[in-house]
């Protein structure tokens, strides 16, 4: 039987960047024997010495951080400027979470009686299948494996096909790091056979990282093992200007957060509510920040905004873009002042829309994409309103001088993360999670590692 080639083409030039041949079914199950043999011993391993090989794996890592940066501007077209960004956050997440383990993994114990011993001890899953995107490949596959790999579990890491190498490079360093064999593995997988592989084959969790339609795909598959799934999904993030804001911070912080990765975040800000009374200022100041994007090869250091990653993901944008056009929204920044964007390429200027409405589609579906919709609304209770009116809850953010009037309006807002005068960030130490179509389960911080673990209860009688 012939197995199939993954081809990852790179959006830099649609070149063929990598070639893998995907596993066959004997390397799957090898794979499964191999983990749960491996988890046993995993298990028994003091947390400590867990610890030292996890921080021994990011030293690994970070040595490799010009190779990797290299690989993460061909593979997904992030401007070679900022892929460092990517390796530090990562080293920062991971830290934290190794850090925390041994208080999050301690038994709980209760108060005894006279003659019971009473405590409540977490007890790792077994396998745990992750399943990572290619935006952020590094950032969201950490959120789950070191609170995984810490809690004794063994994994099986499926990354996408746009960035096999990510998977290859975590091998390597946990390699290098001496983890012992068979406890992290990867494999490059089709979409039936991970269909296939959540189904029937002896997986105790999957954490998930994707679309909405992948969600459901995981759901589906795992229906009736009673497995434990995590979802992070898609996002349409909010967030709202109010009148007392600092506008040039917060100018400079809502377009970076709608910008960035090319708008390729499931954080990333694509709706945006201006109170009145500074609507015109602000969008006077964002349109001129924008056109200040570089929009070039991303393997130039001067460049600051990519590609998306292939042609459909751009014309995807066009369309919505167009559509709402159509419908009378109006477009502030001329697509003619980046060369380099081209129709049917994955090179998309980058836009600002006002006059929009949330009948359009570029206000409820997820772009993904460098364009920002923008609304102007007349007092609060109106943009709380606009905001929790989607089908996505992930994050959202108001600007405000005024913290504690933000934060009431937060208390009010349908999401996992709630900012104020900040957007498009993850803090290791809060719990990542969303409401509705953006997902369900927790990464990072200690909750995290109630996620891959299974309370056991001990009473014990003298």
């Amino acid at each position: 039987m012939t197995q199939s080639i993954q081809t990852t083409y790179s959006p830099i030039d649609n070149s063929a960047y990598v070639i893998r041949t995907q596993a066959s079914q004997q390397q799957i199950d090898d794979a499964i024997t191999l983990a749960i043999n491996a988890q046993r011993d995993w298990a028994k391993t003091p947390i400590a010495q867990r610890q030292q090989i996890c921080r021994d794996m990011l030293n690994a890592f970070i040595i490799n951080q010009d190779e990797i940066c290299q690989q993460l501007c061909w593979m997904i077209g992030r401007p070679i400027s900022y892929c460092q960004g990517e390796v530090a956050g990562m080293i920062e997440r991971a830290s934290y979470m190794i850090d925390i383990a041994p208080g999050a993994l301690a038994d709980m114990t209760l108060p005894p009686t006279s003659d019971v011993k009473r405590y409540i001890k977490a007890t790792p899953l077994g396998v745990v299948l992750i399943l990572a995107p290619w935006n952020y490949p590094y950032l969201t596959a950490i959120n789950s494996i070191i609170p995984a790999i810490m809690s004794g579990n063994a994994i099986i890491l499926k990354h996408s096909s746009q960035t096999p190498l990510c998977a290859e490079q975590l091998a390597s360093a946990f390699k290098t790091a001496n983890l012992p064999r068979g406890v992290f593995q990867y494999l490059h997988l089709s979409h039936l056979d991970c269909q296939h592989l959540i189904k029937q084959g002896p997986i105790d969790y999957v954490a998930f990282t994707g679309s909405v339609a992948g969600g459901k795909m995981v759901e589906q598959a795992a229906s009736g093992k009673f497995i434990g799934i995590g979802l992070e999904l898609g996002g349409k993030d909010p967030a709202y200007v109010r009148a007392d804001a600092d506008i040039d911070d917060a100018v400079a912080t809502v377009i970076d957060g709608a910008f960035f990765n090319s708008g390729q975040s499931c954080c990333a800000i694509e709706r945006l509510y201006l109170h009145r009374d500074i609507y015109q200022q602000f969008l006077t100041k964002a349109v001129a920040l924008v056109k200040q994007y570089q929009l070039k090869l991303p393997t130039d250091p001067t460049c600051t905004l990519g590609p998306v990653v292939n042609s459909q993901a751009a014309d995807l944008v066009r369309q919505q873009i167009k559509d709402a056009i159509a419908s009378g929204a109006k477009a502030h920044i001329p697509s003619s002042d980046f060369t380099l964007a081209q129709l049917g390429s994955p090179y998309l200027a980058p836009q600002l829309l006002t006059q929009v409405d949330h009948d359009m589609a570029i206000m409820k579906d997820e772009s993904f994409g460098p364009v920002l919709a923008i609304m102007q609304v007349d007092n609060d209770q109106q943009a709380i309103e606009l905001m929790n009116d989607s089908q996505f809850g992930l994050t959202a953010s108001v600007f405000s001088a005024d913290v504690s009037v933000a934060q009431a309006m937060g208390e009010l807002v349908n999401c996992g993360t709630f900012f104020v005068n900040r957007c498009d960030y993850l803090d290791p130490a809060l719990a990542w999670t969303g409401l509705k179509n953006s997902g369900r389960g927790c990464s990072l911080s200690s909750l995290a590692y109630q996620t891959f673990t299974q309370p056991k209860s001990f009473y014990l009688k003298s």
